[in-house]
């Protein structure tokens, strides 16, 4: 286990600047979640942190050591890849040992840790069995279990659900998740799935092309998203983000005065409004809207509907209550829980 620290992180290709200066303090024990879409470089960042690509310029530390010139080999971290990365003519044991045998572990050291790692992830019955005899989760657990096993400072995770149908998905984060806290293994994990990064995160990193857009825990993110990016990624689905005219009581929108329980920051805003704390009333009470599409879910709805002025507001409602397309709806804010951003560079305005 071991502090990581990337300080001012950059990476470039020729004139092409893809990272534009990260810096975290990642604690002993914490796990750590980069978030963001396709291309944001998140991959990128953790791939440097691995050594598997040269930064820049920056510095990156792991247990309090420099290790921007050290090959992966000599940085004491274990990574899991989106692809398992097994050899496909060993047995699971083989697999998991690989890395020990490397290291010159031998003997009854080597299998003590290996049966030891095995049980903690239900994989003892499987010691014997090829990679192509497993199922996908099985196969993510061999990879963790190579990982964990020679007990690295640091785990480096990168999307490695992102091949396992969405049941399975569920049940392995979770795993993860158990896993890390019991062992107490600092880890940094990649994803494009919010919902994924909210649910694993102690601290979580929002990147937006190539830049640290927040850093923070995963409520405090959803609570008080810094821009209306991070707003926008953030929360299934995303707040609603309009353009508005700020009041005393609230905003204007579309010509119709909406109370929110405070006055808005300044005359024009970006005002956000998560589903959830808006409130379906009847035509003629608050925002007036028309329903253009329904998400039915089980207990949850999601109502989809022109706003005035343009745009579309999303609303949850209970999926016993859900809405019919057409049907025309008031939409009232909770009071207080609006969020407001600047137009012209959008961030948050406190």
């Amino acid at each position: 286990m071991a502090t990581v620290s990337l300080r001012d992180v950059r990476k470039s290709y020729g004139p092409t600047q893809v990272i534009h200066g990260v810096s975290i303090d990642i604690a002993d024990g914490e796990f750590v979640v980069i978030v963001g879409p396709s291309g944001c470089g998140k991959s990128t960042l953790l791939r440097m942190v691995a050594g598997l690509e040269a930064i820049t310029s920056g510095t990156i530390e792991i247990a309090g050591r420099a290790v921007n010139d050290l090959e992966p080999r000599a940085r004491d971290i274990a990574m899991v890849f989106q692809n398992y990365a097994l050899y496909p003519h060993m047995s699971v044991f083989d697999n998991m040992a690989y890395g020990l045998r490397i290291s010159g572990v031998r003997g009854a050291e080597l299998r003590a840790r290996v049966e030891a790692t095995a049980a903690m992830l239900e994989l003892t019955p499987f010691l014997a069995r090829k990679p192509r005899e497993l199922s996908g989760g099985q196969r993510q657990r061999v990879a963790m279990g190579r990982a964990l096993v020679r007990g690295p400072a640091a785990f480096l995770l990168d999307e490695p659900l992102s091949n396992l149908d969405a049941k399975l998905r569920v049940q392995m984060r979770l795993q993860i998740k158990e896993l890390q806290r019991s062992v107490g293994t600092t880890a940094l994990y990649v994803t494009h799935d919010q919902v994924e990064a909210m649910t694993l995160a102690d601290r979580l990193i929002v990147m937006n092309e190539g830049r640290a857009e927040q850093i923070d825990a995963p409520m405090k993110i959803y609570l008080e998203p810094a821009s209306t990016f991070v707003a926008g990624f953030i929360g299934s689905p995303a707040m609603n983000i309009l353009p508005a005219e700020g009041t005393e009581r609230g905003v204007r929108l579309g010509g119709v005065d909406l109370p929110l329980g405070r006055a808005a920051p300044a005359a024009d805003v970006l005002v956000g409004i998560r589903p959830e704390d808006l409130e379906a009333a009847p035509e003629g009470e608050g925002l007036p809207l028309t329903v253009q599409a329904v998400e039915l879910l089980g207990a949850d709805a999601f109502a989809h509907a022109a706003a005035p002025g343009g745009g579309t507001i999303v609303l949850r409602v209970p999926g016993k209550q859900a809405l019919t397309p057409g049907q025309r709806v008031g939409a009232v804010p909770v009071p207080g829980l609006a969020h407001f951003f600047d137009p012209a560079t959008g961030r948050r305005i406190p």
